[in-house]
């Protein structure tokens, strides 16, 4: 039995679940706040952070680790490359979203103006949302640079590269921070990742008394 400990609004957890569903897995969901569960967290995960997979008994933490560990025990449909050097730019996406984006981006808006409201923080720092709202256009600029030159990010077929990207978007998205209409081909490829019935389920996540904008779960935008 799959058991995915994650948090709805993370954007790492968000990944896996992509990822899970991409190779028709559909895990048990048990959601945690880590900030409130440390010590049943810590019990699986030293880090204390999600998310963490179960797999008959067997525990993966870190995001990185549970998709190729995903892709070596499920490879149909792969999503980690077939040749060296797609895996290498595959491998090199991923690092883009999951540590530069998340640095210039995610961590100064959806760390400001969720996590802290959420874990109750105080008020979001108004110099780093602006940081954040200010360093994505450049983001979106150059997922719209690689999709104007390939299928999808990393090359012909849908990756893992898409999967890191879409969840980074998607927590901002939801906050409704970004900028769509000023990047019409950065949204048409998040249009199409979207609408793949695995990137739906994360469309349904609400937290209470956060709505997102009307756009959020529209797949026509």
């Amino acid at each position: 039995m799959l058991r995915l400990h994650h948090f709805p609004l993370c954007p790492f957890s968000r990944k896996v679940r992509v990822a899970l569903h991409e190779k028709e897995e559909h895990p048990e969901l048990a959601a945690v706040e880590p900030w409130r569960q440390q010590a049943e967290l810590a019990a699986l995960n030293p880090a204390a952070e999600v998310p963490v997979l179960e797999d008959r008994g067997r525990v993966i933490c870190d995001s990185w680790a549970i998709c190729e560990y995903l892709d070596e025990t499920r490879p149909e449909p792969g999503l980690l490359g077939k040749s060296l050097m797609e895996r290498a730019e595959i491998r090199r996406l991923v690092a883009w979203f999951d540590c530069k984006f998340t640095r210039e981006v995610t961590d100064l808006v959806w760390g400001e103006k969720l996590i802290k409201r959420i874990r109750g923080n105080g008020t979001p720092d108004s110099n780093a949302v602006r940081r954040g709202l200010a360093n994505v256009h450049a983001h979106l600029d150059y997922i719209a640079f690689l999709f104007d030159r390939r299928n999808w990010l990393a090359g012909d077929a849908l990756s893992l590269a898409d999967v890191a990207a879409a969840a980074q978007l998607s927590v901002l998205d939801y906050l409704g921070d970004v900028p769509w209409e000023d990047h019409p081909e950065a949204k048409l490829w998040y249009a199409r990742i979207k609408s793949r019935p695995s990137f739906r389920p994360l469309l349904a996540d609400r937290l209470p008394g956060l709505k997102p904008p009307e756009h959020y779960d529209d797949l026509d935008f």
